[in-house]
This record gives structure tokens, sequence and C-alpha cells, in this order.
């Protein structure tokens, strides 16, 4: 099994759909939304593409999540749920939120994603403990 992160790049966030594959059968689908590319800078940019081992972590912090290994100057990166990643509050420092739609849930003007603690139950049911993730 493996996912495959599709990516729109903007100003203030990196918009995304998660595709998680087995085989050529898709078994899940939803969006994501990351920090915008900042030049891989820690904290403040989404992660570079390519592929990357990820396995299902127990977080001190976020409870069940799933880490991406091997990171180019990176480490910690996560798939964890949460909302913001622009604006005041902002949930992510690098990692990947997955939800099921995009809005503007504060009002800030500013794209937030939506259901992002029921999907992530969903991929923490639908993916295994090790898979690939490519992202585009």
């Amino acid at each position: 099994m493996k996912a495959v992160l599709s990516r729109k790049y903007g100003k203030n966030e990196t918009c995304g759909s998660l595709f998680v594959l087995f085989g050529f059968e898709l078994m899940y689908s939803c969006k994501t939304i990351e920090l915008p590319w900042n030049n891989n800078q820690h904290n403040y940019s989404c992660v570079p593409e390519g592929s990357y081992n990820v396995v299902k972590y127990d977080s001190p912090n976020k409870g069940m999540v799933f880490l991406l290994e091997n990171v180019l100057n990176r480490e910690g990166i996560l798939i964890h749920s949460g909302n913001y990643v622009s604006g005041n509050h902002i949930d992510s420092k690098g990692c990947i939120l997955p939800g099921s739609f995009f809005e503007d849930i504060n009002g800030d003007g500013m794209i937030d994603i939506c259901e992002s603690r029921k999907t992530m139950d969903m991929l923490l049911k639908v993916l295994p403990d090790k898979f690939e993730l490519i992202i585009i």
C-alpha cells in the first residue's frame, strides 16, 4: 500500500489531495493542508516533494499519528489532525494536516481544513503501520 499527495502551492498555505492506493485501486482519499513552501525552513515550510517511508507513531502530545522518516534537514514531521496553517492560530510547524474539505473556519480570510479529527481517525484505520508516501 502507498499514498500519493498531490499539492497546489499557495502564498499562505499548501493544499493537497491525498490518495491511498492498494496497487491501482483507490482505497481512500482526502484533502490536506500544510504550510506554504519556504525552501524547507524548519517550522516555516512544508516538506520537499519526494518519497518518504511513513510509520504509525504514538506521539506524546498528539496521540496516534504518522511519522515521515528521513525528511531532508528536518525531523518530527507528522501527519496529524489540525485545522490551521496561517493566521493567529497555527496547528502545524511543517506537518501535514488531513481533512475532508477546505473552508475559512474562523473568518480570517485564510483557507483552513475541516473534519480533521474524523479524517485522521479514518487514515489510522485504512493505512498500515508502515507505508510509502509520495509527495508531488
